[in-house]
Parts: structure tokens; sequence; C-alpha cells
């Protein structure tokens, strides 16, 4: 039997679970939603303790951050994912996942060698292209002006 592109695809379709994008894309935009609007209760109650907006906003950051880290280190924020899809990647706290998610994974293999080494296995081309993003922005930014 020679396999086509097209019979391929058949037999791929016939294979894969159906998918009830419906009720996905409601579960994603509610998640991602209510990850966001803690984010801002974070950010309004730091604001009302003083802080500046750039001060608060750091924060607010920093918080979510760690809440995600927590929440990965317990197991709950892949069971959150599972039901949620996308809704719980796009903030800030998917970022945060997918490197604490690579560092529970090698605690195993000690902290230089495990953790220290596979973090960046996720973060690294984040930085890189981050970095080299913002050189370029900030010489075209200098150019312009």
């Amino acid at each position: 039997m020679k396999m086509t592109p097209e019979l391929y695809g058949d037999m791929t379709r016939q294979a894969s679970p159906k998918s009830n994008y419906k009720v996905n894309i409601a579960a994603a935009f509610l998640v991602g939603g209510a990850i966001c609007a803690i984010g801002q209760i974070i950010l309004t109650i730091l604001k009302e303790y003083g802080l500046s907006t750039t001060e608060a906003g750091t924060w607010t950051s920093i918080i979510l951050v760690g809440i995600s880290a927590v929440c990965t280190g317990f197991g709950w924020y892949s069971k959150l994912a599972k039901h949620a899809g996308a809704g719980t990647l796009v903030p800030i706290t998917g970022f945060s996942n997918a490197i604490s998610s690579a560092a529970v994974e090698a605690r195993s293999e000690g902290f230089v060698l495990g953790v220290g080494a596979k973090i960046f296995t996720i973060a690294g081309p984040v930085i890189l292209f981050g970095c080299s993003a913002a050189v370029v922005y900030g010489l075209i930014y200098y150019f312009i002006t």
C-alpha cells in the first residue's frame, strides 16, 4: 500500500479524538481571563498600599510567577492546563509553568547539571530572542528619534 498525503490525512482524522472546540475556547477564555483578573486585583491592592504603577506592575508579575511556580511544583497547574488549554499558556504564568516544570523534571539530576541546565532549555531561547529584539527595537528607536 502506497502512503499518499491524502490517505495519511484521512488516517489521522479517523484516529484523532474529536475535540469540542466550543467548550475548549470557552474554558481557555474564562481561565485566561481569571488569571488576568487575579493579576489586576493584585495590582490594584498594591497600588492602594502606595506603590507606583510601575512598582505595582513589577510586583504583580513577580507574585504571579511565584504562584505559578508553586502550583507547578504541587502539580496543580498541569491539572488546570488539562482543562483550560491555551488559557493557561498565554499569561506570564504559562512561561513560569514551562520553566518550573523543566526544573521539577530535572531535580533528580542535581541542582547544577539538572535544574540549572534544564531550566534554560525553555528560558534560553526566550531570553536570547527577547534581548535581541530589545536591541533591534532600541536601535530603530534611536535612529528614528
